[in-house]
């Protein structure tokens, strides 16, 4: 009996998810184990496979479209079975338009590209359609940042087409196809939508016209990315052609002059009527200016004065001429996305700010000593991770988001570290750190930092977090607030640790004091329960050892 494939719930979060790619087409047959197609889901790409054998009678979703969770995707049965009231009930009833067999696929199958072929008709013919691929869980385009294919060469199913600068990361895009690279539609630095068309796959010498006449591949916003990577501007002076400008001189006699030669005279303070013109008629240019020598001429002016009186020089105040320009950069996606979400959280979560100095001379003396028997070097940002975690422990209501009509309150800490790269800001998590010791701590840590300089993170390194903590101390920064990372309800502000006068015990002594800003989502946390939360926080890091009980 034929029985339906629906999109199954592939993450906690998944509400639908993206058919990247169809690894059997109708007519094949399958087993179960067999992995039929590829689905991104939120979290990432992954394998779909079959819990069923026999044939597949019909594919209902085609390459790149969207699909909710436990719709219809595909029908598998017997050879030759009928599915049409299978079809029917699956789909409450729709329209015997939408319900083909096998051999009248071809007539009746909703066209996706030109020619009226879908994408799994095409793939039969061996042509596959490349689309933009959804790379991460915030992405609506992504820009070509390399190819490594051009049109004409032969690939592979596993050879890398191109790179894909997302939101997040420098990504590589695989074709899954073999063939000859017969379109390439999207340029090298250009962008395009998710989904849409930038690239097409197929036997050589496949004519892709018709494809591309009734694609839909969205347009690539030109608007950036065909501005030159950085255009200068400058003030732009008159031409020396231009008629010349008659001006007086001191004696009464006419200085003729180019424009651009009295503008800059003027910037150098040049007398004219000391310049010897060589243009016609003794006009003076730009190159007599620059050629000028001002040494000779004032020597000779100021010999009388100097023989007649001693009287002082006045003093020569040097000119310097500069000049106006500027550079432009398109904006990369990663800027893109930092400016739109930081945006939303700034203007839409109350936001207000908390702080308060730690005195770190204990936890200065315990990490000297942990360093001492670590496997791998412990930083007092893994101390301060660490800290938190145990801290967000006592204080849930920290550890919390705002979800419009409900609060949610995390029982996991997952702390979201904020991290500086060359585009922007990534924040890779460090899951269940309340359990992890401060040198598994700081070994994750370390490879978030080297996979974020070169663009490895994946979007399952950087989701999921219920708290931040950002740290500019290692800059010398004394103290900071920051926007929080939403959904997060809080983020924690970490300054340099700094060498001050305190007083204890009645005396004023040397100390190392650290400052910590809160800031606060005030829909979620309080005043009284982050301040709350400081304290224990303060109690922790003054008395390390607490933190290896």
């Amino acid at each position: 009996m034929a029985e339906v494939i629906s999109m199954p719930k592939m993450s906690d979060t998944m509400t639908e998810g993206v058919l990247a790619k169809w690894h059997k087409k109708v007519g094949d047959k399958i087993k179960s184990g067999d992995v039929l197609a590829e689905v991104e889901t939120d979290k990432a790409t992954m394998d779909m496979e079959s819990y069923w054998d026999g044939t597949l009678l019909y594919i209902g979703v085609e390459e790149g479209q969207a699909v909710p969770i436990d719709a219809l995707m595909a029908i598998v049965g017997k050879e030759g079975e009928d599915y049409k009231e299978l079809l029917e009930a699956a789909k409450g009833g729709a329209a015997k338009a939408e319900e083909p067999k096998v051999e009248e696929k071809k007539e009746e199958a909703a066209p996706a590209q030109g020619g009226g072929l879908s994408e799994a008709e095409l793939s039969a013919k061996g042509i596959t359609v490349i689309r933009m691929p959804l790379l991460s869980d915030t992405m609506t385009e992504g820009v070509i940042a390399e190819w490594h294919k051009k049109v004409g060469d032969k690939v592979k199913d596993d050879d890398i087409l191109a790179d894909v600068e997302t939101d997040k990361a420098t990504m590589e895009v695989m074709g899954y196809a073999t063939g000859t690279l017969l379109h390439v539609g999207i340029q090298k630095g250009e962008a395009a939508k998710v989904n849409g068309i930038i690239a097409i796959v197929g036997p050589e010498g496949t004519d892709v016209s018709a494809i591309l006449a009734g694609g839909d591949a969205p347009a690539a916003p030109k608007s950036e990315s065909k501005e030159e990577p950085k255009a200068e501007s400058k003030t732009e002076a008159p031409k020396e052609e231009e008629k010349a400008q008659v001006a007086a001189s001191s004696n009464g006699g006419r200085i003729i002059a180019s424009p651009l030669a009295k503008k800059i005279a003027k910037d150098k303070g040049i007398d004219l009527a000391q310049v010897a013109g060589s243009a016609e008629g003794g006009r003076i240019i730009k190159k007599d200016i620059e050629n000028f020598k001002p040494s000779a001429a004032a020597a000779k002016a100021d010999a009388p004065a100097a023989s007649s009186e001693k009287a002082a020089a006045a003093p020569v105040i040097p000119t310097y001429v500069g000049e106006e320009k500027y550079t432009e950069k398109p904006v990369s996606q990663m800027r893109k996305v930092i400016a739109k979400r930081l945006g939303e959280s700034l203007f839409t979560a109350p936001h207000f700010y908390l702080t308060i100095s730690i005195d770190m001379d204990n936890a200065m003396a315990a990490r000297t000593q942990i360093n001492t028997v670590a496997p791998v070097k412990v930083s007092f940002n893994d101390i301060v991770i660490k800290a938190v975690a145990v801290a967000l422990k006592k204080h849930p209501a920290v550890n919390s988001s705002w979800g419009g009509d409900k609060i949610r309150f995390n029982e996991h800490t997952n702390i979201g570290v904020a991290m500086a790269v060359e585009d922007g800001l990534l924040v890779p998590v460090v899951r269940f750190a309340d359990g992890k010791s401060l040198s598994h701590i700081s070994a994750e840590v370390k490879e978030y930092g080297a996979k974020a300089k070169a663009k490895k993170l994946q979007p399952s390194d950087w989701e999921g977090s219920t708290f931040t903590v950002s740290n500019l101390g290692m800059f010398g920064i004394d103290e900071f607030t920051s926007i929080i990372n939403s959904p997060d309800g809080a983020i924690l502000s970490v300054g340099a640790i700094q060498a001050v006068p305190v007083v204890k015990n009645g005396a004023v002594v040397p100390g190392n004091v650290m400052k910590l800003t809160l800031g606060c989502d005030h829909r979620v946390v309080d005043g009284a329960t982050g301040a709350a939360f400081l304290q224990t926080l303060k109690q922790l890091l003054e008395a390390p050892v607490t933190l290896l009980a």
